[in-house]
Order: C-alpha cells, then structure tokens, then sequence
C-alpha cells in the first residue's frame, strides 16, 4: 500500500529543510515490519510543493507503527512543523496490474 501526502513550505523555508527532517525520521521508521521505502518528489514549477509517498506491505502493518509512539521521530516531525504545511491525500492500494513497455 501506498500512503501520499503533500507538502508545501511556507515562505522563508526552503525544500531542503523539510528533507533533511523526512530522511532523519525515514530512517528509522524504514525499520518498522513492513516498510518498504519512502520517495520525496518536488512539484515541476513549484519547488515549494513535494509530494510524499512512504510503501508499506499492508495498512495493518502501518497503522502498527503508527501506533507505537516514538519519541524520536515524533521529535524530528515536531521540528519541521514551523516551516511546512502537511496535507494527506491518502492511502493507496498497490495496483493490481502495472504496465511497463518493453
């Protein structure tokens, strides 16, 4: 499963700073059971706007980490808040087919 979210930083902020802040708690919640990666994409035109998609083997594993807190990284998310916006736009299943030429 896919989970996506948006992120737009606020002015005065740089893309950067969010970034330094997703790979420090990516790190460590890439260790929970069941997660499979995490990509950060930049909006073509609007450096100030990314894209977030983390990949889990199931929503069930998710939500498990979701549900143990951990101080660390909810330390490192409450450090970027003053400088981004986050907006979830959901949780994907994986497709059931993909295309891929060649």
């Amino acid at each position: 499963m896919k989970y996506i979210f948006e992120v737009h930083i606020k002015e005065g902020h740089k893309a950067e700073d969010y970034a330094d802040a997703w790979v420090r708690a990516s790190e460590i919640i890439q260790q929970a059971p069941g997660a499979r990666g995490t990509e950060l994409h930049r909006k073509i035109g609007d450096p100030d706007t990314l894209i977030a998609i983390a990949s889990w083997d199931s929503k069930a594993q998710r939500d498990a980490m979701e549900g143990r807190h951990n101080p660390t990284v909810a330390a490192i998310i409450n450090s970027a808040a003053p400088f981004c916006e986050i907006r979830p736009i959901g949780e994907f299943e994986d497709p059931e087919w993909v295309v891929k030429p060649g």
